[in-house]
């Protein structure tokens, strides 16, 4: 079915939206803090090269999306989000500890997987958390706040990690202990804060990741999924901004800022886009999104002046403000309500196969091209994705214009 949706105010976002929304902000404060110095505190205390940082984040990230599939499934058979959600929020708080140690990339690696661990087992949970409490009509809006939301921690993180390096004279391991605090913050405003909805559980619960199952995901979620992968291919980890800041001159301390305006831009773009996401074409907005990424890739592949670097940075900040909440918003438009979170689950898992050679293939042509080359190859794969996108069968009914999954029988 097709749904219209009129003007949308933040107050009529249900409360448990801006919770969850409060709850991503402090761990992504805490996360931030972390992610937005490791790649430089690989490079330069601990000896690391671009393969390397491309092989962490890679395989860090992918496992974090792969094993969204486990915690989405576990949370429809249960019928239960919230717990889930917890323990995932949980793990990437303790795991904080594991970086201010590290002596080598073997215990960053470790430290990693345990905070994407954490991430896997919350994110899909969470996500169907939002779809479950929040109206259709809404969720392009709900998405898009809780994104704003969380991408606000993704750039507070970051300003903090400059403060803290100024005061202690770029003590890279004085700031990773100081990321548990907002991690811990996070978790007890989920455990105390948040209030699940009952859910109705009318059949006797079957495994959601049964073949029966899977077939009820039906064709407008897999193209939303194959289209998930594309883009994940097409855009590799943001730790080689960071590197690309630093190719530039700019004096350590200060890196983090090449974050801090990337996510600056993806939190005031992503509630604008989200709530237009109601409204205007999906097909449209992806295709937007595509190109404002091509536009950031060959930015940032002309020059590593800190200007230059800047403004392909904001772009890149921009393409997540319009995808990331209306991809979200896609999956929950084309599931059934019982598998939300196998849906995200799957969702995430062909998202993070394609994730890994993406961060792998932009390490290796870093190391052997340079970074030009890297940006370059990334505008190149974007210009593939748009074309397949302009031309992907079916996508004038499911893309083009709003499918509502409605439950029958």
């Amino acid at each position: 079915m097709l749904a219209n949706s009129g003007n949308v105010s933040m107050r009529q976002i249900p409360a448990g939206v801006w919770i969850l929304g409060f709850v991503s902000m402090l761990m992504d404060i805490s996360s931030e803090m972390i992610h937005s110095l490791l790649p430089i505190f690989m490079v330069t205390t601990l000896g690391a090269d671009a393969f390397a940082v491309g092989f962490i984040e890679g395989l860090a990230e992918s496992t974090a999306l792969i094993l969204k599939i486990f915690s989405g499934a576990l949370s429809d058979y249960l019928g239960k989000r919230k717990g889930l959600a917890v323990f995932g929020y949980a793990l990437g708080a303790l795991s904080k500890p594991l970086f201010a140690l590290a002596p080598a990339t073997g215990i960053v690696l470790t430290a990693r997987l345990l905070d994407r661990v954490g991430k896997g087992i919350r994110g899909a949970p969470r996500d169907a958390l939002v779809a479950d409490i929040t109206p259709p009509s809404l969720r392009g809006a709900a998405f898009g706040l809780r994104q704003s939301l969380d991408t606000v921690g993704a750039f507070l993180g970051p300003l903090l990690a400059v403060g803290l390096m100024l005061l202690w004279a770029n003590n890279f391991r004085a700031v990773f202990w100081v990321a548990m605090i907002p991690g811990l913050m996070a978790v007890a405003l989920l455990f105390f804060g948040l209030h699940e909805p009952e859910h109705n559980q009318t059949m006797a619960r079957k495994n959601p990741i049964h073949l029966e199952n899977l077939r009820r995901l039906g064709a407008p979620y897999w193209r939303v999924a194959g289209v998930g992968a594309v883009f994940t291919l097409a855009r590799f980890s943001e730790a080689f901004l960071v590197l690309r800041a630093q190719q530039g001159g700019v004096p350590v301390a200060f890196v983090p800022l090449v974050i801090v305006a990337m996510n600056l831009i993806y939190a005031l773009s992503a509630y604008p886009f989200g709530k237009l996401s109601d409204c205007m074409s999906h097909r449209k907005l992806l295709a937007i999104g595509l190109i404002v990424l091509i536009v950031a890739d060959l930015v940032l592949a002309t020059s590593n002046h800190w200007g230059v670097v800047l403004a392909g940075v904001a772009l890149w900040g921009m393409h997540m403000g319009i995808t990331q909440g209306l991809l979200a918003t896609m999956v929950a438009d084309t599931a059934p309500a019982d598998l939300r979170g196998t849906a995200y689950g799957f969702f995430n898992l062909v998202s993070g196969i394609a994730m890994l050679p993406a961060s792998i293939v932009a390490g290796l042509f870093w190391d052997r091209f340079g970074a030009s080359v890297t940006f370059y190859a990334g505008a190149t794969f974007c210009a593939i994705a748009l074309a397949g996108l302009a031309w992907q069968p079916g996508s004038r009914s499911l893309l083009g214009r709003r499918y509502i999954y409605r439950n029958r029988g």
